[in-house]
């Protein structure tokens, strides 16, 4: 079964705690009672009265056991079958994009320890701020090929991602800057080093910043968007579904999508700070695909609508 964390060492202080009370109860029996026919009633009552509880813990902890192993075959075999049906399918890809249409926002209200989280497979990790999930359709590539909060780069992201903020219901454009955010100490050792190699160092503090306009003109004609599509059934076993599709929204072609599930195979088991839906998403052999975490999205967006280059 599943290490229980904090509970495991609570579990193991009360089994100490319960032998130490054995062996003082039985030095009591022992000692006090006057006469052998007292001596062994005493001792045969301590020794009768003490082994009903660690019988009933031994039972009460084979039938949890059983339990728990009766619920996690249900829940693999059920997943086992989901995965028949997990994959990506690309119809087609579009060369030259500019810019996508997210069709949804992530929620910034998703929690990993919820059984009832919207969409864990897809979740990008950007539940405090949506920003994050659409800052990564503009996050530039290193000479890697790996995602990186800059703009430019070695590899450009899309121009801009546009999107209906829910509070106004109006379309907005995001486009990503380079902005200063503050400056290095010029006084500390190694930036003064730099500054007598090179009078001309930088000293300012950039971040990746998302500018935010109301948009104008006809939206992107690509789309993206993503479902949850669990059933209760399988909630219960701590299975996660989800379907993310590229859509060309002039036609309402689905251009491409991909389908994913995940499996907690602890059954949402929170011991010690454990966060179901994290520890699944990062075990490969969980989800199927395996999924990515950030930036997985934009990842998969960019296999179907290649982006323009600069």
């Amino acid at each position: 079964m599943t290490e229980l964390g904090m509970g495991a060492d609570l579990l193991r202080l009360v089994g100490t705690i319960f032998w130490i009370l054995v062996a003082a109860a039985l030095l009591l029996a022992v000692l006090v009672p006057q006469g052998r026919k007292k001596k062994a009633l005493a001792i045969a009552g301590v020794l009768g009265l003490f082994a009903a509880f660690p019988g009933r813990w031994a039972w009460h902890d084979y039938q949890a056991e059983r339990a728990y192993r009766a619920r996690l075959s249900e829940a693999n075999a059920r997943f086992a079958e989901r995965c028949k049906t997990a994959g990506e399918k690309i119809y087609k890809t579009v060369e030259g994009v500019e810019g996508v249409m997210l069709l949804k926002l992530r929620p910034t209200d998703y929690s990993p320890y919820k059984q009832d989280a919207v969409d864990p497979y897809g979740e990008d990790f950007d539940w405090k701020n949506t920003d994050v999930y659409v800052g990564t359709f503009l996050w530039g590539r290193d000479a890697k090929g790996i995602l990186v909060e800059k703009t430019p780069a070695e590899k450009p992201g899309y121009r801009y991602a546009e999107a209906i903020d829910p509070k106004d219901g109006k379309r907005y454009r995001y486009t990503a800057s380079m902005k200063v955010v503050g400056q290095k100490d010029a006084n500390a050792p190694n930036i003064m080093s730099e500054l007598q190699r090179n009078p001309n160092f930088d000293l300012n503090n950039y971040a990746f910043t998302l500018d935010k306009t109301l948009a104008t003109g006809p939206q992107p004609r690509y789309g993206v968007t993503y479902d949850d599509i669990t059933t209760p059934e399988e909630r219960a076993l701590w299975i996660a579904g989800s379907s993310l599709k590229v859509i060309d929204t002039e036609t309402n072609e689905v251009v491409a999508e991909r389908i994913g599930y995940m499996i907690d195979r602890g059954l949402g088991n929170k011991g010690g700070g454990r966060q179901p839906w994290t520890y699944a998403q990062t075990t490969r052999d969980w989800s199927c695909p395996h999924t990515r975490g950030a930036g997985q999205t934009r990842e998969f967006t960019e296999k179907v609508l290649k982006i323009k280059e600069q």
